[in-house]
């Protein structure tokens, strides 16, 4: 089932959100909002995530939080890659997840979180360990990125592709499972408690969909992060690939990402641009929500008894 729909993915990173056309993120704010306004129409009970901000930034916390979007969200996104990618040491997870909660006001989801094996199994290996050794118990959730590797016939979601060097070619070993479907060593000491859910995206018509059901309900997983893309919604297929993919994701708690602007909608042809006009996106969250997430009718009834009581009791 969905749990909570999170909005956007790495809005502070040029690969998923391009600022050079929105310097101040004041459209991405304002698309945030009324995307969480709509999505309480629909369904009030519904976990709002401020979708995960790269590298814990504290100044975009800050700059969402002046903007007014803090008050719409329930809970705030945050993604870490320090053994990768980011300026600051594993050991620092704790003080980020503060930061995060004192700056926003809001509890802390870490929705991205992973170490690759580019340059040793066993790098990733300790990765895990020491990561969720400092997580477990100070957020609510922690989704663990990611289940597989990326097929190495397959692009990463990133701005500059192979000129990125090996920070790019890092994206193709996050995985607890190689692309032959073995398992790697931090495979074999991952919690099947339940406490840590995996962030696994699929790309449309992904083959790995069934394989991960399958590795998941093996190993205890309760939550899982992925993703509705706006732009592949214009594909040909596209809702019976999104039903497919929901469906069979309904065992677990879904943390449900949109994000990616269709070419066609955006400043730009590009799917990192921002929409030219936010209610396209809104319109769009509001049918995935609808779809995918839909109120129950005790909860309708409770929003109605909550916004007008006398009104209500007088039918």
């Amino acid at each position: 089932m969905v749990e909570a729909v999170v909005l956007w993915n790495e809005p502070n990173n040029l690969s998923h959100w391009n600022f050079h056309l929105d310097p101040g993120w004041e459209r991405f704010a304002d698309m945030v909002k009324q995307a969480a306004t709509a999505i309480r129409r629909q369904n009030p009970q519904l976990t709002i995530v401020l979708g995960g901000v790269s590298s814990c930034d504290p100044d975009f916390l800050r700059l969402m939080a002046s903007y007014g979007v803090m008050t719409v969200v329930d809970a705030v996104g945050v993604h870490g890659f320090p053994l990768d990618w980011n300026h600051w040491q594993v050991s620092d997870w704790p003080a980020k997840i503060m930061e995060a909660r004192e700056i926003s006001g809001r509890p802390v989801w870490v929705t991205e979180v992973g170490v690759s094996s580019f340059g040793a199994e066993e790098v990733q290996t300790f990765g895990f360990e020491r990561t969720l050794s400092l997580l477990q118990g100070q957020v609510e959730r922690i989704h663990w990125y990611s289940l597989f590797d990326l097929p190495p016939s397959w692009p990463a979601e990133t701005r500059h592709k192979e000129a990125e060097g090996s920070s790019y070619y890092r994206h193709y070993y996050l995985g607890l499972v190689r692309d032959d479907g073995t398992e790697k060593p931090a495979a074999k000491i991952f919690p099947t408690d339940g406490s840590v859910g995996f962030c696994q995206w699929f790309h449309f018509e992904d083959p790995r969909l069934n394989d991960a059901v399958t590795w998941m309900k093996a190993h205890g997983v309760q939550h899982i992060r992925t993703g509705l893309s706006w732009a592949d919604s214009f594909r040909p297929g596209a809702m019976e690939w999104f039903d497919r993919q929901m469906s069979a994701l309904e065992p677990f708690k879904v943390a449900l990402t949109l994000c990616f602007t269709p070419n066609h909608l955006g400043l730009e042809e590009h799917h990192t641009s921002p929409p030219r006009d936010n209610s396209e996106f809104v319109r769009f969250a509001e049918w995935a929500i609808k779809r995918y997430a839909p109120a129950s009718a005790y909860q309708i009834k409770s929003q109605e008894l909550r916004a007008a009581p006398e009104e209500v009791v007088a039918r």
